[in-house]
C-alpha cells in the first residue's frame, strides 16, 4: 500500500470505505425508519401502536444480543463474505417485513434484519481499519460510523416521505433494494481479506475476559446513557422551548444529526492526530458540560438549538474513538468481535437510558434528566482517565491492530 492508501491498480481506501459507509447508512435507516411509519403499520396490520413499536425493539434486541455471537461464529470467514452476508440478511429481512401480513412473521423478519445489521457493522469497522492502515485508521472508522448519523438526517426522513406517499411497505422495500445494491457492489469492490486462521474460537473469545476490553465497554455504556437520556426524551426536556410545535422538534433533530455527522468525522481525524483516549475524555467531558448548559437554557428555543448542535458534535465523537481503542486489544482475527461488543454495549446504553429516563420523569420531572446525564458522562470521562494508562494504550494500538484487523 502506498502513502495515499492505494495499491497499484486498486481503488484507494477512501473509495472502498465509502461503500461501507453506504452500508451503515442503510443499517441506520432501517433502525430509524420504523418510528416514522408506526401509525400506518398499526392500521395496516390491525395492531396497536405499542405492538407496532415492538418492531423497533426486536430489531435492536437482536442486534445487541446476537451481534457478538455472530461475529465470533463467522470469525474465520473472509471479510467480503461476512459483509455481503450481513447486508444480504438485512435485505431479505426487510423484503419479508414488506411482504408479510402476519404480526409474528413481521417480528421474526425484524429480528433477521437486526442480525444482518449487527454482522455487517462489526465487519465493516474491522474492514475499514484494515484497508486504511494505521496512519488513517481513525478517519476510516469515523467514515463508517458516519453512515449511522447520516441515516438520522437523510435516511429516516426520506423513508417517512416514501411511506407517506406510497405506503409503509414501499418504504421498507426501498431499504431492501438499497441493501441489495450494496451487497452486489461490495462483492466486486471489497478485496478478499483472509482472517488469521490460526486462532481457535476459544482464543477469539478471550476479549470477554480481558479487563482492558471490559473497561472500555463500561465507558461506552456510561457515555451512551449520558447521550441518550436527553436525546430520547428531547420533547419532554425542552418542552418549555418547544411550546408544542412539532416543527421545532423536527428542527432540533435535524440540527443534532448534522452536528453529529460533523463531530463523528472530526473525531476520527483527532484520534489519528492526538490518540483516541484523549478524544474520548474530551468528548465525554463535553457531553457533561453541554447537559448542564441545556439545563440553564431549556426554556429559550434559540439557545436550545445552539446547545443541541454542541450536543451532536460531542455525543458522536465517542463511538469512533472507542472502536479505535478496543481494536487495540483484539486477538488475531478478533476485531469483528470486539467492535461488535462495543456497538452492542452502546445499544444497551440506549436501552437503559430509556428505562432510567422513564423512571426520572415519573418521579422528579424531565429537568432531572440533564444533571443525571451529565453525571454519567462525567463518570465515563473519569474512568477513561483513571483506568487506562496512556503509555500502555499508545503502545498497544499501532502494533496490535495490524494483526487483529485481518
Amino acid at each position: 500500500m502506498t502513502k495515499n492508501g492505494k495499491t497499484s491498480g486498486e481503488l484507494p481506501w477512501q473509495a472502498r470505505t465509502l461503500i461501507l459507509t453506504l452500508g451503515t447508512f442503510v443499517v441506520g435507516t432501517d433502525g430509524f425508519i420504523i418510528v416514522g411509519l408506526l401509525p400506518e403499520i398499526h392500521e395496516t396490520l390491525g395492531i396497536s401502536t405499542a405492538a407496532a413499536g415492538q418492531m423497533v425493539s426486536v430489531f435492536a434486541f437482536a442486534y445487541a444480543l446476537l451481534g457478538p455471537v455472530l461475529a465470533a461464529l463467522t470469525g474465520r470467514w473472509p471479510r467480503r463474505r461476512t459483509l455481503v452476508t450481513g447486508i444480504a440478511l438485512l435485505a431479505v429481512g426487510n423484503a419479508v417485513t414488506a411482504s408479510a401480513h402476519a404480526y409474528g412473521l413481521v417480528l421474526a423478519s425484524r429480528a433477521l434484519a437486526g442480525c444482518g445489521a449487527a454482522l455487517f457493522v462489526a465487519s465493516a469497522v474491522a474492514t475499514a481499519a484494515h484497508l486504511a492502515g494505521e496512519k488513517h485508521r481513525g478517519r476510516a472508522i469515523s467514515m463508517v460510523t458516519a453512515g449511522a448519523t447520516l441515516s438520522l438526517v437523510l435516511g429516516a426522513p426520506l423513508g417517512t416521505l416514501i411511506g407517506g406517499a406510497w405506503g409503509w411497505q414501499k418504504a421498507i422495500w426501498f431499504v431492501a433494494g438499497v441493501a441489495a445494491v450494496v451487497a452486489v457492489v461490495l462483492s466486486f469492490l471489497v478485496p478478499v481479506i483472509e482472517p488469521d486462521q490460526s486462532a481457535s474460537l476459544r482464543q477469539r473469545l478471550t476479549p470477554l475476559t480481558d479487563g482492558r476490553v471490559l473497561r472500555i465497554l463500561v465507558v461506552t455504556l456510561l457515555a451512551f446513557i449520558g447521550v441518550f437520556l436527553p436525546f430520547t426524551y428531547m420533547s419532554a426536556v425542552f418542552a418549555p422551548a418547544l411550546g408544542g410545535h412539532e416543527s421545532r422538534l423536527a428542527l432540533l433533530l435535524l440540527v443534532f444529526g448534522v452536528a453529529a455527522t460533523a463531530g463523528n468525522l472530526t473525531a476520527g481525524w483527532l484520534a489519528d492526530r492526538y490518540g483516541p483516549r484523549r478524544v474520548v475524555i474530551g468528548a465525554t467531558l463535553g457531553i457533561a458540560v453541554v447537559c448542564l448548559l441545556m439545563l440553564a437554557v431549556r426554556d429559550r428555543f434559540v439557545l436550545v438549538v445552539v446547545a443541541e448542535a454542541l450536543s451532536g458534535v460531542v455525543s458522536y465523537s465517542v463511538i469512533g474513538p472507542q472502536q479505535y481503542r478496543i481494536i487495540a486489544y483484539a486477538p488475531p482475527g478478533g476485531t469483528p468481535l470486539v467492535t461488535s461488543l462495543n456497538t452492542s454495549t452502546g445499544y444497551l446504553g440506549q436501552f437503559l437510558s430509556g428505562v432510567i429516563g422513564a423512571g426520572l420523569i415519573s418521579t422528579t420531572g424531565s429537568a432531572a434528566l440533564l444533571p443525571v446525564a451529565a453525571g454519567f458522562a462525567g463518570l465515563a470521562a473519569l474512568l477513561t482517565w483513571a483506568l487506562s494508562r496512556p503509555s500502555r494504550e499508545a503502545a498497544a494500538e499501532p502494533g496490535a491492530v495490524t494483526a487483529a484487523a485481518k
